[in-house]
């Protein structure tokens, strides 16, 4: 058996594979588009034919670990929310995995799963008390309390931070079911569709002839490239309440958990210089916390795309490990 593990970051846009060494190493990775009008069971059989083309190449691993969108059971897979991809709910893709491969196999929520990585060989290395969130398509959340990453019979813990309700007035649904939540006001998409509609309204932008002629084409790179990137004023508000929101977010997720430290993961990080000190203020003004007047560091992740597969992977590691004790 070589000494390695496969990760699999399955998310709503876009699905990572990657063969990961046993310290956390990224060995070699591939990155598709998930398709979006595919069932579970097709998008599956795709990524079992990626998985069996890294194990012809490199052998054997140790195990195959996944982070999936939603209500995770690491025995089964997705429980409920589902997100973008139709019939994932309660598609057993754990025991097929198990079955197909022959292999240890275990799943877990994609922001807890982050987690195991920051823990390993990332920002959360050497700290008890840490909340992450990848900020993305949607908002995911990993939490750590006194060195431990919990895993409760509903397998919810710490990975609904994204659900948290700061404003009553939003008229956006969530998922859930409710209005206002974290998800919904501080995703990367959260700031995407609140720029379109402010080009569809007329909002002069630099960006309006863009939108006219493919409205779609306004996405969060463009955003950052074209808009922010050159002092677009629609842009530019919009961030800043973007901002706000995100900021209240983490007072809210500071004074739930009390965390020693905040990392921040997912795309919307490559446009962290544009607002990570705004919201470091905010959360330092706003927070209740002891002793007076200290700040929670809110750090970014250096991890980038990989967190994901990384995190499988040393999710996997940990189970391994748990299960020879």
């Amino acid at each position: 058996m070589n000494e390695y593990l496969l990760g699999v970051d399955w998310g709503g846009t876009r699905i990572k594979l990657g063969a990961v060494s046993m310290e956390g190493e990224l060995l070699s990775h591939e990155i598709m588009d998930t398709p979006n009008t595919s069932t579970a069971r097709e998008v599956y059989g795709v990524v079992a034919e990626k998985l069996r083309t890294f194990i012809n190449r490199a052998g054997r691993p140790a195990g195959i670990g996944l982070g999936l969108t939603g209500v995770t059971d690491p025995e089964l897979g997705v429980v409920l929310l589902p997100g973008k991809i139709s019939g994932l709910e309660g598609f057993e893709i754990v025991p097929n995995l198990r079955a197909e491969f022959g292999m240890p196999v275990w799943a877990d929520n994609d922001g807890k799963v982050a987690l195991y990585a920051e823990r390993h060989v990332g920002k959360a290395r050497g700290r008890s008390w840490v909340v992450l969130l990848t900020i993305g398509t949607g908002i995911g959340s990993g939490v750590m309390l006194d060195g431990k990453i919990l895993n409760d019979p509903r397998f919810m813990f710490g990975t609904q931070a994204g659900h948290l309700v700061i404003d009553l007035s939003c008229d956006q649904l969530c998922l859930t079911g409710a209005r206002g939540t974290g998800e919904m006001l501080c995703s990367a998409t959260a700031l995407v569709l609140g720029t379109r509609s402010g080009l569809q309204r007329g909002i002069p932008s630099n960006l309006t002839q863009l939108y006219w002629k493919n409205p779609h084409s306004v996405d969060f790179r463009t955003i950052v490239e074209q808009g922010l990137a050159n002092g677009d004023p629609l842009c530019l508000d919009e961030l800043g309440r973007w901002t706000l929101r995100l900021g209240w977010l983490l007072v809210d997720i500071v004074h739930a958990y009390s965390p020693e430290i905040v990392i921040l993961a997912g795309g919307a990080m490559a446009a962290s210089h544009y607002f990570i000190e705004e919201v470091r203020s905010h959360v330092a003004k706003h927070i209740f916390r002891f002793p007076p007047g200290e700040p929670v560091p809110i750090l970014v992740s250096d991890l980038g795309d990989q967190i994901g597969v990384v995190g499988a992977a040393m999710m996997v590691k940990e189970r391994l490990h748990s299960e020879l004790r």
